[in-house]
C-alpha cells in the first residue's frame, strides 16, 4: 500500500521560495501510468491542484501557478518536490501530496505551510 509524506519549512517569508518534498513508500514514483500531485488547500477555501509529475518525468503544471512552480523528483531516494516561488500571505494553506492512476485516490496526511514575516 503506497504512503505518502509531505515535509516542508512551516513557516516561510513572503517573497521567499518554499519547498516541499514528498516521500513515498509502499510503491515506486516510475510506475507505469502513476501520477505524482501537490494540492492545497488554503484557509476557508477549496482544494487547489498545484500540478504534478508523472510515472516517465513528465511535467503538468497548473495555468495559475505555472510561472512560480517547479515540480521535480528523485529516483533514487523516491521523493518528488515541488518549489513554489515568490510567496504572499495568499499562498498559506495546508500542502498535500498525493497519487492515481486515472485518479488521485491516495493522500498524504497534509504539512501546514504559513507564509507571514
Amino acid at each position: 500500500q503506497v504512503q505518502l509524506q509531505e515535509s516542508g519549512p512551516g513557516l516561510v517569508k513572503p517573497s521567499q521560495t518554499l519547498s516541499l518534498t514528498c516521500t513515498v513508500s509502499g510503491g515506486s514514483i516510475t510506475t507505469n501510468y502513476y501520477y505524482w500531485s501537490w494540492i492545497r488547500q488554503a484557509p476557508g477555501k477549496g482544494l487547489e491542484w498545484m500540478g504534478a509529475i508523472a510515472y516517465s518525468g513528465s511535467l503538468y503544471d497548473s495555468p495559475s501557478l505555472k510561472s512560480r512552480t517547479s515540480i521535480s523528483r528523485d529516483t533514487a531516494k523516491n521523493q518528488f518536490t515541488l518549489q513554489l516561488s515568490s510567496v504572499t500571505p495568499e499562498d498559506t494553506a495546508v500542502d498535500y501530496c498525493a497519487s492515481g492512476h486515472d485518479a488521485v485516490d491516495c493522500w498524504g496526511k497534509g504539512t501546514l505551510v504559513a507564509v507571514s514575516s
